[in-house]
């Protein structure tokens, strides 16, 4: 009896100091992605995009880990898709949110590139062309996450746009948003009461 409560006893501290071992191995080799949320945490978004660009590499050099800790994996890539929208990076966004996992969102993150994309053109074919992207990165979006009521509405808003620019293609860039608002009769705005 003693001979097995030794081996159960040793079998227990050897799975307890192995466990201990694989947790320190684990936060010594995500340390990057601890390093990139404290960075965003501080507000500094080019220390941040580094650091996550880093863990995402690592996660990348090492596809088993990738799929062992997709959530965490999922979590860096979503991170560096909205640092770089953050950052004006527009273009990069695009780019990395072709390549980044569904659960990343990369959808939504698209969308709002294009969507910005589209308010900065002055051009009126270039700018309907962009707004049109985002329109359909915005509905992949909502079909991804159909409980997001934020996406739904940023979809509804640019389904509208849309529609409205291809209206009146040549409305200026700064008169975009007014584009959704009905026009009142009297040319003033309807008084609010309450």
């Amino acid at each position: 009896m003693n001979s097995v409560m030794k081996s159960f006893g040793s079998a227990v501290i050897l799975l307890m100091l192995t466990a201990g071992v694989l947790g320190l191995a684990y936060a010594r080799w995500t340390h990057a992605v601890a390093d990139a949320d404290a960075a965003l945490a501080n507000g500094d978004l080019k220390h941040a995009l580094a650091d996550y660009a880093a863990a995402e590499a690592r996660f990348d050099a090492l596809p088993a880990a990738r799929q062992l800790f997709a959530a965490e994996y999922n979590r860096v890539v979503g991170n560096e898709l909205w640092v770089l929208y953050q950052l004006g990076r527009f273009d990069e966004t695009i780019d990395k949110a072709e390549k980044a996992p569904d659960a990343a969102s990369p959808h939504f993150f698209s969308a709002c590139a294009f969507f910005e994309k589209g308010s900065l053109e002055p051009k009126p074919e270039a700018r309907l062309g962009w707004f049109s992207r985002a329109e359909d990165e915005f509905r992949r979006a909502v079909e991804a996450a159909p409980g997001d009521w934020d996406t739904k509405y940023d979809f509804e808003l640019t389904t509208r746009l849309t529609a409205e620019l291809r209206k009146q293609p040549k409305a200026p860039p700064k008169q975009l948003m007014q584009l959704l608002r009905p026009p009142t009769p009297t040319g003033k705005p309807p008084k609010r009461v309450g």
